[in-house]
């Protein structure tokens, strides 16, 4: 969610321009982007986001351009195959920004609440996007924009550092706390944790409180021999386990440095939210892109 995020705050920058707003609503073969990459662009030529691997970028900010000066939308296509060998083709979506789609959907976010993007580009008297919250009868490329994702690390020391500036890097919003006593929210179905108070007590006050949320990543870095002892204390308490529970924290990268610690652990969360089984992407048989959550309504092919 990190493009959404940059679109957002871009829009924020340039309050009361006219904005040009490109999708990437279909993809056949192979391509570097899935439907839903977006780029956000101004008159000036400014954009910020991506829908391919830059191979594509310079004419979806020429034919924006043109956009804006006509008021009109318009459908691109690009045969991939041909033109820069990646055994696809994509079509990409061009269409002045509707006023209320950003402050809604920043409102969404705002409110790590989920929401649906409709984009109507063919087969259809309105064009454009905007947000959904039921079925679309017109022919739409629908898709599901869930909350970013929220890391909560307990502890102040070296891994809480690293930790926290990679997945700000990522576009995470992350919650650094010395003790769990000083946690406030209330964690949804989005939210990461990670204690790493290097304190017994601690760590098994923290733990105390997440493990029984039924969280989909609690972590705790350290040893097997000391999350034994903490589980045993843990329960002994009579708090119930119904988190998922990583320890010790991340994948086997053979990190060492604090900030490769982190880099295993940010992994490991991405792979628990993303619903995958970390391997080398040389050995997996099936398309690299997972399919992005979205529908089709109406006639759309």
């Amino acid at each position: 969610m990190k493009e959404m995020r940059d679109l957002i705050l871009f829009w924020e920058n340039h309050r009361g321009e006219s904005l040009a707003l490109a999708t990437l609503v279909r993809a056949q073969g192979s391509s570097y982007r899935r439907p839903g990459a977006r780029m956000l662009i101004r008159a000036s030529g400014e954009s910020v986001g991506s829908v391919s691997a830059g191979c594509i970028e310079e004419e979806v900010v020429a034919a924006a351009q043109e956009v804006l000066r006509c008021e009109k939308a318009k459908l691109l296509s690009f045969d991939t195959r041909r033109r820069f060998g990646c055994s696809g083709s994509i079509e990409i979506f061009v269409e002045p920004v509707a006023n209320q789609l950003l402050p809604e959907l920043r409102a969404r976010f705002r409110a790590r609440q989920s929401c649906q993007i409709a984009t109507l580009f063919e087969n259809c008297a309105i064009l454009g996007s905007r947000i959904v919250d039921g079925f679309v009868e017109e022919s739409a490329f629908v898709q599901t924009i869930e909350p970013g994702l929220r890391l909560v690390v307990i502890g102040d020391g070296p891994d809480a550092t690293a930790l926290r500036s990679q997945a700000m890097a990522l576009g995470w919003e992350v919650i650094v706390l010395e003790a769990v006593s000083q946690f406030l929210e209330v964690p949804d179905a989005r939210t990461a944790v990670v204690v790493a108070t290097h304190n017994f007590g601690r760590d098994c006050a923290a733990l105390r409180f997440f493990l029984p949320l039924s969280l989909r990543y609690v972590g705790l870095i350290g040893p097997r021999r000391r999350r034994d002892e903490i589980l045993i204390d843990i329960l002994d308490s009579g708090a119930e386990l119904t988190s998922q529970f990583f320890a010790p924290a991340g994948l086997n990268l053979g990190a060492d440095s604090a900030e490769e610690i982190a880099l295993s652990i940010l992994a490991e969360i991405q792979a628990v939210f993303s619903g995958e089984t970390p391997a080398h992407l040389r050995d997996r048989k099936s398309p690299i892109h997972r399919p992005v959550p979205m529908a089709w309504t109406g006639s759309a092919r």
